[in-house]
């Protein structure tokens, strides 16, 4: 079979612009509104303050962003994004630009330091890995016929399992991010391959929806709950494929049940100090220093834990320490601690805030203090429960440790 190359599909191409774009402008504008069709852009909407409401400030930084990620300053065209101001008019401009070099692409890491570390990736490494994992995804007992995402595709996961390997598979993608789990499983049949993260497969378990026969998951970002795993196979889910990596690696093992090892894709090697080699058919070698713990045997490895302070909110990597900087930042903060909530009390991060000398009363303080986090950063990086007191919490042993929620202000 004949591969066309990805940027060659406009549809494939519009929705990793759009969703790269979409995504940057949130990053700018963290508690503005949403841009119109947040999914799926026309190709005649403008850039402009009469359509998505970029300035000419935005519209640098995002034409910067694509620039980054596309590699478009190896074409010499790139200064077009800043003459041409129509989601189509880039579109084109990245098309041509892709004609000439196409053979590398960037992807950010999400939320480790705000704007995240850039990781490059040449596209034949791409490739090898789609090409597995075509080969993996069709050897159930139903082919898959449709792709159904709902993970954004400028993230390395997305663009493998949603521009890469569609094209393979020579299925049709169904953008799913506007319908709630729940009603997504009502439109899911017999081989629809659901490419997802693992707080949507919990979603998807809460809602009580049941799932058709012969319908395929993929999950990825951060290990999935064996629980969960087991869950969604309980409601009908025929499989359930587990990639584990990092935008750095991009896929390094893949499972498909929660009690066994990652099996490494047969491309690595890895090493004892936490690095991971991989040597591509043109003689080049990468190198890539793991952000996980991973613990070696029966054939595969297990993850143990992150090597930094990054947790997942709604299948986004966040820094707790990035977020707890900001939080004491605020001149009515002396100090900050930041947690993810422990299963029983949520999926979204909480945090403990100790009052500056003269901050105001607690509730007033509350209420300053939610609106400069909505307004100040992203989604996933908002801690949603707020604890107060005069100093941060600690253990017996004067060591930080968790706190309850807090059941007033």
């Amino acid at each position: 079979m004949t591969i066309q190359r990805w940027w060659r599909n406009r549809e494939s191409l519009s929705r990793v612009v759009c969703d790269l774009l979409a995504g940057e402008f949130a990053r700018l504008r963290p508690g503005g509104s949403p841009p119109a069709h947040p999914h799926r852009w026309p190709e005649t909407l403008p850039l402009g303050p009469d359509g998505v409401g970029a300035d000419s400030l935005d519209l640098l930084q995002l034409a910067s962003a694509l620039n980054e990620a596309l590699h478009l300053h190896r074409s010499g065209i790139e200064d077009y994004l800043l003459v041409h101001r129509t989601v189509g008019d880039w579109l084109d401009v990245c098309e041509a630009a892709l004609g000439r070099f196409d053979g590398a692409l960037s992807f950010r890491t999400s939320g480790s330091t705000g704007e995240g570390k850039r990781c490059e990736h040449p596209l034949a490494a791409l490739e090898e890995e789609a090409d597995a994992l075509a080969a993996l995804l069709s050897g159930g007992a139903e082919a898959p016929r449709r792709v159904v995402s709902v993970v954004p595709a400028h993230h390395i996961y997305g663009f493998l399992f949603t521009v890469l390997l569609p094209d393979r598979l020579a299925v049709p993608v169904v953008d799913g991010r506007g319908t709630s789990p729940g009603g997504l499983a009502a439109q899911l049949g017999p081989g629809d391959l659901v490419v997802a993260h693992p707080d949507w497969w919990g979603a998807l378990l809460r809602s009580g929806a049941a799932l058709a026969g012969g319908v395929t998951g993929t999950s990825s970002t951060a290990p999935c709950p064996a629980d969960t795993a087991r869950g969604v196979r309980g409601i009908g889910l025929a499989r359930l494929v587990e990639v584990f990596g990092s935008s750095e690696t991009a896929g390094l093992g893949w499972r498909e049940s929660p009690d066994a090892p990652f099996r490494p894709f047969p491309w690595w090697r890895f090493g004892d100090d936490g690095r991971v080699t991989r040597h591509l058919a043109d003689g080049t070698v990468l190198f890539a220093t793991l952000q996980d713990r991973l613990s070696h045997g029966e054939g595969g490895f297990r993850p143990s834990g992150r090597l930094d302070t990054v947790v997942q909110v709604g299948g986004v990597n966040v820094s707790l320490a990035a977020v707890q900087a900001h939080l004491a930042g605020n001149p009515d903060v002396e100090a900050a601690a930041v947690r993810l909530m422990r299963p029983e009390e949520g999926t979204r991060l909480k945090a403990f805030i100790v009052p500056a000398r003269n901050a105001p009363p607690r509730e007033e303080l509350y209420r300053r203090l939610t609106d400069w986090i909505e307004a100040t950063l992203p989604a996933p990086q908002r801690p949603r429960a707020l604890a107060f007191g005069p100093a941060l919490p600690v253990n017996g042993m004067g060591k930080p440790c968790d706190w309850p929620l807090a059941t007033d202000r």
